[in-house]
């Protein structure tokens, strides 16, 4: 996954409490293990107002004009501000692939589920904890402000707001070095690949009856 250091970006709302993953992709596009493909049902149930039965002359989803993400003037917004517990529900990893595909970068809530929080940075998705008061903040400033952007500095650990003020906020060391490196599990499992591979080689010499059929 790409390193996440400073990120500049246009912030979209979802001014709702207990955003469960099922809102976020729902059951029925859960039938891939792959990590694409999810981006056009983020928030499927909110983001379209047909049925599945009732669509438009050429078989096109029917877009709902008052969801945020439909919106012209948040197209292109890579940072989510919503409100707490977001990520509730299931533990389904494709909920935080969903917003990756969007190209939603940063969730700023005042609470994430832990499950989701782990997958988001573990999936290179800040997820940024701030108190419900500089939540609220930054939502009267979003609807005062057109184009409202927002920059995160992981490196600082610091949020700028538009009037230059500098948020400081907290995020588990270790998770901030992967981002920061941009390594996933998978990336920081290879960065002991020597120690792997000697690993294994000493076990081969010692329990050689293990390893008749494998080459290593």
């Amino acid at each position: 996954m790409a390193p996440f250091t400073v990120h500049d970006g246009l912030v979209v709302p979802l001014d709702r409490s207990n955003v469960d993953t099922d809102l976020i992709i729902p059951k029925q596009f859960l039938k891939s293990i792959k990590r694409t493909g999810f981006g056009p049902n983020l928030f499927d149930e909110l983001r379209y107002s047909d049925a599945f039965d009732e669509l438009n002359p050429d078989g096109a989803r029917i877009s709902n004009p008052d969801f945020s993400l439909n919106k012209p003037e948040y197209a292109g917004a890579s940072i989510l501000l919503s409100r707490e517990n977001f990520g509730c529900g299931s533990s389904r990893e494709h909920a935080v692939w969903a917003l990756c595909q969007f190209g939603i970068q940063c969730v700023i809530a005042p609470s994430f589920a832990d499950i989701f929080r782990s997958n988001a940075l573990k999936n290179g998705i800040l997820p940024i904890e701030l108190s419900a008061t500089q939540v609220q903040v930054l939502f009267d400033m979003l609807f005062e402000t057109e184009g409202f952007r927002l920059q995160v500095d992981l490196s600082a650990n610091t949020l700028t707001l538009p009037n230059g003020d500098i948020w400081p906020f907290q995020i588990d060391a270790f998770r901030r070095e992967c981002l920061l490196q941009g390594l996933d599990d998978v990336g920081i499992t290879l960065e002991s690949t020597d120690a792997i591979k000697a690993f294994e080689e000493h076990h081969a010499k010692r329990f050689p009856w293990l390893f008749e059929n494998l080459v290593l």
